[in-house]
C-alpha cells in the first residue's frame, strides 16, 4: 500500500539561517510530515552561524512533483545561492507550475523573485531585503499566506511560519496540537 505521508522539500545551502532551517524541519516532523532536507551537493552545509547541518539529497535528483510543498529557509547567502542555482530555480518554478505550496522566510523570497514565482501574491521578507520587493505587494505582517505562497520575516517568526505551513498542509487542529506540544500560547 503506498504511503499517504505528506512530503515537504526544504532547500538549503551554505549560509542558511540555522534557526529557520531547524525550526522548519522539527515543526514539520512533529506534525508527522516527511521532510527532505536538500542541498546543491547533497552533503553537509554550514549555516550562517557556523553550525553544520547534514542534507539528505541533492537538488538535481529531486522533482517538486514528489512533494506537497517546497520550503526555503533564509540567510542572505543561502537566499542568494538559491536565486542563482539552476536546480533550485528549477524546483521553485516546477513547484509553482504544479500549484504546490511554496514557502520562503527571511531573505529567501529573493529566490522566489529570481524564479518569477511571486506572481502578484502578497509577501513579506526580512526587513534588510525589503527594498528588493519595491514592485511587489509587500506586507509587514509576521507571516503572510496568499494562496499557495507563504512568506515570513525572519528567525523570530520561524515557528509561526512553520506552523502556518502545517495549517496549510494538515489543518489548524494539527497545527494547534503541535503548538501546544511546543508550549506555545494558544491562539484564538
Amino acid at each position: 500500500m503506498p504511503s499517504t505521508v505528506t512530503r515537504v522539500l526544504v532547500l538549503c545551502s551554505d549560509g542558511c539561517e540555522e534557526i529557520e532551517t531547524v525550526a522548519l524541519v522539527v515543526v514539520l516532523r512533529r506534525a508527522q510530515l516527511e521532510v527532505v532536507l536538500a542541498s546543491p551537493s547533497g552533503s553537509s552545509v554550514t549555516g550562517s552561524r557556523g553550525i553544520v547541518l547534514q542534507s539528505e539529497r541533492r537538488f538535481a535528483e529531486l522533482s517538486a512533483r514528489d512533494f506537497a510543498a517546497l520550503a526555503l529557509p533564509g540567510g542572505l547567502k543561502n537566499a542568494r545561492t538559491l536565486a542563482v542555482d539552476p536546480e533550485a530555480q528549477r524546483l521553485i518554478r516546477e513547484a509553482r507550475a504544479l500549484d504546490r505550496i511554496v514557502a520562503a522566510i527571511c531573505a529567501a523570497p529573493l529566490a522566489l523573485k529570481a524564479a518569477d514565482a511571486i506572481c502578484g501574491a502578497r509577501l513579506t521578507s526580512h526587513p534588510s531585503v525589503r527594498d528588493e520587493f519595491a514592485d511587489e505587494r509587500y506586507s509587514d505582517d509576521r507571516v503572510v499566506v496568499d494562496g499557495r505562497l507563504l512568506t515570513s520575516r525572519g528567525p523570530g517568526t520561524a515557528i509561526e511560519f512553520a506552523l502556518a505551513l502545517v495549517v496549510e498542509l494538515c489543518g489548524p487542529e494539527r497545527a494547534a496540537a503541535v503548538g501546544a506540544a511546543l508550549v506555545l500560547p494558544a491562539t484564538a
